[in-house]
């Protein structure tokens, strides 16, 4: 009875397993083949008939065989055949192996600017997917990899999601190295560091760490370098990706500790205060690390305008969030447990809508807020010019077919829309906004004020309690530094912030991965 059950439960476990995956052949240190018709052979059915794998044969002067490896689109093809074809092909080349062949190429016919020999095929696949020319000599097992990347690319513009009105009118790319020359002509310090790596078995992603070497700390770089080669994933298509492997394991809250960004001059104000920017090739968009709360409300023109503006915006930024967060819950508590806390004149406005729709408070709330999600998704995806027409339907005719029909009241309407316009005062913070304004409201609707009262109190543990590689999340408020809430609920003036620089490294209670 024992052993049927243990065999009941074995299956059971199978069930809810993934399926083993077949055995791909391990061509990581596969060496390439002396004769050149064994390693065209070998590409072909690696590539299985794929049209956009082009062999070029070439014959040398001597009369030896030659081929060029390319991907159709990757490479320059004008490039391809004044650089490297043409050139070989008329060179004399004295005799010998094919290895001393190849390396009189390499050092007397070739003069492109990125050489590099290879030797396995890995490498060889690897460069002509990013864009190199492959050339290989009959006779020899290694290989010269030639830089002629040549594929299209939108041109460097202003992005969109982050909008300046003192700033650059630049925005990142998605070649990786356009985006690595944005930073370059910022920081013209040779203290700023490039490190390249790949991630994604299939997709082989190049990302780069970029960091100035004597401000970064040494244990969150080695921690970061950590964390990424411990990723597992097949394909990198976007920064997101990255994301849920760069934040600390078990860590469960709505807020990340991972920033982005699509602007150059705010990666160099980050890594200029001892933070790690990764840019991913494929993407305009960077991620940085560690990243607090607090930067969420800092933008790049409260370092543009006078410091007394700025301060002034950042509180509306505050007051914005809080706005966006509480007000449709706190309105549901009060409405359904307290209404005695409304003004005289108002209580009885709201007793009238309240009473004059099918629907209790808490209901017809996050109904509106569905809807609104609806909506604000649907202008999203559409074109632009049906994605502004659908905005104006939804706000206008919607809203005000639903108030006249009796189905929701004028006072909630009204809440709905002031949240969801704060709710984009922070941007950056939509997403954690949209979940807690929800939960708010339930929990008002079922406790009352002291609902709220407790589901802020969990919510202020959880952020409290957030690290970002070791950095608290809601520094300098907890652990509580004076020197850092310059830059908090006022922004102090430039003379006053470039006196003493404050590292990320340095907040208190960051000693986890500091040297």
């Amino acid at each position: 009875m024992r052993k049927t059950g243990m065999n009941f439960w074995e299956k059971l476990k199978t069930i809810f397993l993934p399926p083993v995956p077949a055995q791909k052949p391990n061509i990581q240190t596969k060496k390439l083949y002396c004769s050149l018709d064994k390693t065209i052979a070998y590409l072909q059915s690696a590539y299985d008939g794929s049209v956009d794998f082009t062999v070029r044969n070439i014959t040398l002067r001597d009369g030896e065989k030659a081929a060029l490896f390319t991907i159709e689109g990757m490479a320059n093809k004008e490039t391809l055949a004044l650089s490297i074809a043409n050139p070989v092909v008329q060179a004399y080349i004295p005799p010998g192996s094919g290895a001393e062949k190849l390396k009189y190429i390499e050092r007397s016919v070739l003069s492109a600017s990125e050489i590099t020999q290879i030797d396995t095929f890995e490498q060889l696949l690897t460069f002509i997917m990013s864009g190199f020319a492959v050339l290989a000599i009959d006779g020899c097992d290694k290989a010269l990899s030639i830089g002629v990347q040549g594929f299209s690319f939108r041109s460097v513009s202003e992005p969109e999601s982050e909008v300046v009105q003192r700033g650059s009118r630049e925005g990142f790319v998605e070649p990786l190295r356009i985006n690595m020359t944005l930073i370059r002509r910022r920081m013209k310090t040779p203290e700023l560091k490039f490190e390249t790596m790949s991630v994604g078995t299939v997709s082989k992603t190049d990302i780069c760490l970029c960091y100035l070497n004597t401000i970064v700390s040494k244990g969150i770089l080695s921690e970061l370098k950590r964390r990424l080669k411990e990723t597992d994933l097949d394909t990198v298509l976007a920064s997101g990706y990255l994301v849920p492997y760069l934040e600390n394991k078990g860590d469960f809250s709505l807020f990340t500790g991972v920033g982005i960004t699509e602007r150059p001059d705010t990666v160099c104000g980050k890594i200029n205060e001892g933070r790690i920017a990764i840019l991913i090739d494929g993407t305009p968009s960077v991620l940085i690390v560690p990243h607090l709360f607090l930067e969420n409300f800092q933008t790049l023109d409260d370092y543009s305008n006078r410091a007394y503006f700025a301060t002034f915006t950042r509180w509306l930024k505050y007051i914005a969030f809080f706005v966006a967060v509480f007000t449709p819950g706190f309105y549901v508590a009060v409405a359904t447990f307290n209404p005695e806390l409304f003004p005289q004149q108002l209580l009885s406005k709201v007793a009238a809508s309240i009473a004059d729709t099918p629907f209790s408070l808490m209901t017809e709330v996050l109904i509106i807020h569905f809807i609104y999600e609806i909506m604000r998704e649907a202008g999203l995806r559409l074109p632009r010019p049906l994605g502004h027409a659908v905005s104006i339907v939804g706000a206008l005719v919607i809203g005000e077919t639903a108030v006249n029909a009796g189905l929701i009241g004028a006072p909630t309407l009204m809440v709905v829309a002031l949240t969801a316009i704060s709710s984009y005062v922070i941007p950056d913070l939509y997403p954690p906004v949209a979940i807690l304004r929800i939960l708010f409201i339930i929990a008002g609707g079922i406790g009352g004020v002291w609902g709220i009262v407790l589901l802020f109190c969990v919510v202020l543990v959880n952020i409290c309690g957030k690290l970002s590689f070791g950095v608290p999340y809601v520094s300098p408020i907890a652990p509580f530094s004076l020197f850092g809430m310059r830059d908090v609920l006022i922004r102090a003036g430039w003379k006053t912030l470039s006196k003493k620089r404050n590292f990320i490294q340095d907040q208190k209670g960051s000693e986890q991965f500091k040297e």
